[in-house]
């Protein structure tokens, strides 16, 4: 006999379906456990009176897999497709579901799992109520939805990932379970047209052709660190003899899972008026027609285990290359004067380049704007508060610091500062740039000079 009447569960369904109170308060006010109420009222809304009549049955084995693939399928709560199938203790799905999990449709149909505590005698027997039998469209959709679970069985790391990764995966995984479902099936629960597996197949089938220049674009890419994208890939492979365009080259690459490192954000020197600030000459003209003729300039922080490194560089416009640099511990004006006494001693005679910078207090000392005037040289500076106006060298930091900075674990200023020299040499001379026709600096400088 059940614990509690039909007419008692309908009058607290009615209850909480009035919206008067919550099933908590309901069920505070009938003395009964929460859960009840919800259970009864999803029962009633699904089933109507007839869902609220205690029933036992002996369920069938297929029917216990239905159940526990339409829960997975729909997802479904345990209590959710109880009241769907009008199964009485969602403790009854939870064990059918431990057992599915474990040995599948056969641990749902062995009996001997179950312990029986009394002889079978025709008293102790219960009545089994028959099942109804699946019509073609309920046995259609089990079918399917037990290829559905047996392809999501699979690793997930073969149905996820980039689309064109994606496909080839996909197919992989259809073509693994082909002999144990039937292949309309398997493409359906894929999401995958028929033409397209079989494509995938015969392309499987076919070598590589692009196998060695994958081999080429590996070895650019950890040579130089992941520093390189797919142009300059481009460019590098064309140098050893490669004939691919840069399109291919951004394809294989993502087929190869590569994708070059990430700014992020740089170090602002401006701190207030210090002195007298310099025009805007250089009035974002950044371009040169010979070396020395523009230099750019900037201060750039780094901090490392708790300590900070101040790098000051100068930069031709001509060809990007870096001039001269300094670094030191703290940003201090010796920093700025030691830079530009270095790049001072690079020029040729009749050299007089523009000197452009922002309006960093180093640049408005004036000490530094008197060593300018002395060696001929014309300040420019930026508009307060606008990178844009010096985004060369901002551009160069941000280079370095995602190139050298950020793609080790450095643990002390002093390897840094090792780091940072190595870079700036490979920067000048090793580093390829596409808009001087796929050469360095220092090897665009010396072919201009030797055409001259």
């Amino acid at each position: 006999m059940s614990k509690y009447s039909l007419s008692f569960k309908l009058q607290v369904v009615k209850h909480y379906l009035s919206g008067l109170e919550g099933y908590k308060a309901t069920a505070k006010r009938f003395g009964i456990d929460h859960s009840a109420v919800r259970k009864w009222s999803a029962v009633w809304k699904l089933h109507g009176e007839a869902g609220l009549t205690t029933r036992r049955f002996t369920y069938s084995p297929v029917f216990k897999e239905s159940v526990i693939l339409y829960m997975r399928e729909h997802r479904q709560s345990v209590r959710e497709v109880c009241a769907t199938f009008s199964i009485p203790a969602f403790s009854t799905v939870c064990e059918w579901e431990r057992l599915y999990d474990e040995g599948g449709l056969q641990a749902l149909t062995d009996n001997r799992r179950r312990k029986k505590t009394m002889p079978d005698t025709p008293g102790n027997k219960s009545v089994n109520t028959p099942q109804t039998p699946l019509n073609p469209d309920e046995r259609e959709e089990l079918e399917q939805l037990r290829v559905e679970v047996a392809y999501l069985k699979k690793p997930s790391g073969l149905t996820q990932g980039k689309k064109h990764a994606r496909t080839r995966q996909k197919t992989q995984v259809v073509n693994e379970l082909r002999p144990q479902h039937p292949l309309a099936r398997l493409l359906k629960a894929a999401e995958l047209a028929r033409s397209t597996f079989y494509w995938q197949l015969a392309c499987a089938k076919k070598p590589d052709k692009y196998a060695d220049d994958k081999h080429q674009i590996l070895a650019l890419f950890h040579k130089h660190k992941g520093r390189y994208g797919y142009r300059r890939i481009t460019l590098a492979g064309r140098r050893q003899g490669s004939s691919l365009n840069h399109k291919t080259v951004q394809r294989l690459m993502q087929q190869l899972d590569l994708t070059a490192c990430i700014r992020r954000k740089k170090y602002n020197s401006y701190k207030g008026r210090y002195g007298k600030a310099a025009g805007n000459v250089l009035n974002r003209q950044f371009s040169a027609d010979k070396p020395n003729q523009k230099w750019v300039t900037d201060v750039t922080e780094f901090k490392i285990a708790g300590e900070k490194l101040y790098l000051s560089p100068v930069l031709d416009l001509y060809n990007g290359e870096i001039v001269a640099y300094q670094m030191e511990h703290r940003p201090v004006l010796s920093m700025v004067d030691d830079m530009l006494s270095k790049a001072l001693s690079v020029l040729s005679e009749g050299e007089y380049p523009l000197v452009h910078s922002d309006q960093g207090w180093q640049y408005q000392m004036a000490h530094y704007q008197k060593r300018l005037r002395e060696a001929g040289l014309k300040q420019s500076m930026s508009r307060k508060g606008n990178c844009y106006d010096n985004a060369v060298i901002e551009s160069f930091f941000g280079t370095l610091k995602t190139e050298c900075l950020y793609l080790e674990e450095y643990k002390s200023i002093r390897e840094l500062r090792d780091a940072i020299d190595e870079y700036i040499y490979y920067y000048n001379h090793e580093r390829i740039k596409q808009k001087l026709k796929g050469l360095s600096p220092v090897e665009y400088r010396t072919q201009a000079q030797i055409a001259a």
